[in-house]
């Protein structure tokens, strides 16, 4: 639908398709997982058995934004319909109660009607419609004789306002939703696990299609799993979230262009003691929440999609979508959920830091292990050829380094040691000289 409204390339669906096909056959469950929130960012979730159902009518704005369009618009036709039908028995009845029905020669000057021109309900009907939606045709009008034909048509109008305003608002509403502007950024259909910068990292994609931005925009990862308790209670929903890799310490993105969003698996993460084998028989679900302000319409929206264990791919990365061309930037969506092999181990963070724990206390502690990464210049790692370095340019950044206080205490009992041997050499200097 996309590529037809010409917001996307019609290659961008090939692409997709083809992406499809390429990927490794992985071994799915026979009954479809069920997920939370769909990838469109729908809530997947059924409300049955409400008992309280007056609470809806409570907050009536609220709940005709909610409704489907087809059910609105029968609402407020049969509202105009309604109070039309209703005035239209009023203004028939006072002119019955006025003898204004009674028929009389026209040639013959008679007593001034409440309302001209009312011979019947068809005629009172129409007069109702023109006084409701201020249509005067000229041909019927209220006159002095009835001063409660006057207060009539003032109720009228003021309900006719009413139902106009509230007819205006709901349309609004429903067409300046958020979710509209949700329908035009666009996940990656997958997300993949790789190593960056030595460690395993959860990652996907996020664009927006417009050119019109997302003002501070934030994203947030969740992972909804189901937990047993010490005591044996059994948590069906249970929410945890994520860090995102930002040097900032915040989930703020600039969502100038397509991003891929990181969380590195540490000893913190959830995916903490996820492997390759592990990944399929998960029961977790991944939510990506992005917030933000449109900036067209100052309007807070939400866009949302999940992740589930056969959508994450493992040992993959996203290709490159963006270029440089005549000094600007260009992205190719076409590209925009294709992956590529990388190689990579398939145990999990925990086995790896405990595979690296044992080989750092071995005998071969400067050469690299674990990841095979060693130092390449400036701030960079290249993969070892078993070829020795020191210690320093051997591990990589996510060793956790000593502290201070740690250094310190190291200081102070090589210091006291010092000390001890100190006392015991002035101690046996002293007793020679007794001697």
């Amino acid at each position: 639908m996309l590529a037809r409204k010409g917001l996307l390339p019609d290659g961008y669906l090939l692409t997709r398709l083809a992406e499809d096909a390429t990927q490794p056959c992985r071994i799915r469950p026979k009954s479809q997982r069920a997920r939370f929130i769909t990838k469109s960012g729908s809530c997947n979730v059924a409300h049955k058995n409400i008992r309280e159902q007056g609470r809806f009518l409570q907050d009536v704005f609220t709940t005709m934004v909610d409704l489907k369009w087809q059910h609105s618009l029968l609402i407020f036709t049969s509202a105009f319909l309604c109070s039309w039908m209703l005035f239209a028995m009023v203004w028939w009845l006072m002119a019955f109660a006025h003898g204004d029905l009674e028929p009389r020669d026209p040639n013959e000057p008679g007593p001034v009607p409440c309302v001209t021109s009312i011979h019947s309900f068809t005629s009172a009907f129409l007069f109702s419609i023109e006084v409701q939606v201020t249509i005067g045709f000229g041909g019927r009008m209220v006159t002095e004789e009835c001063p409660f034909a006057i207060i009539v048509l003032i109720i009228q109008n003021i309900l006719g306002l009413i139902i106009n305003a509230i007819m205006l608002g709901c349309v609004f509403m429903k067409t300046a939703q958020a979710n509209r502007r949700a329908e035009t950024l666009i996940f990656s259909r997958n997300a993949v696990i790789a190593p960056r910068n030595g460690r395993p990292t959860l990652m996907f994609r996020v664009g927006d299609l417009r050119k019109s931005m997302i003002i501070t925009a934030t994203i947030q990862l969740q992972v909804i799993r189901r937990t047993v308790t010490a005591e044996g209670e059994v948590i069906p929903v249970c929410q945890l979230d994520i860090q995102v890799e930002n040097p900032l310490r915040s989930n703020g993105i600039f969502l100038v262009s397509p991003l891929i969003i990181s969380h590195t698996i540490d000893r913190g993460s959830p995916l903490y003691e996820v492997s390759a084998q592990s990944l399929a028989t998960l029961d977790l679900e991944i939510i990506v929440i992005l917030e933000g302000v449109v900036e067209t319409t100052g309007i807070t929206m939400q866009a949302r999609t999940s992740y589930t264990p056969e959508e994450i791919l493992w040992g993959r990365r996203f290709v490159s979508i963006m270029t440089e061309e005549d000094g600007r930037y260009s992205v190719d969506y076409s590209k925009f959920g294709n992956t590529v092999p990388v190689r990579m181990p398939a145990l999990s963070a925990k086995e790896l830091d405990q595979t690296r724990g044992i080989q750092d206390s071995g005998p071969h502690e400067g050469k690299p292990q674990g990841w095979g990464l060693v130092r390449a210049g400036r701030g960079g790692y290249r993969r070892g050829g078993g070829r020795a370095c020191d210690d320093a340019a051997a591990k990589p950044w996510y060793v956790t380094a000593e502290r201070e206080e740690d250094k310190e205490k190291k200081g102070q009992k090589k210091i006291f040691k010092l000390e001890e041997i100190g006392r015991e050499i002035e101690e046996e200097t002293l007793e020679d000289m007794s001697d």
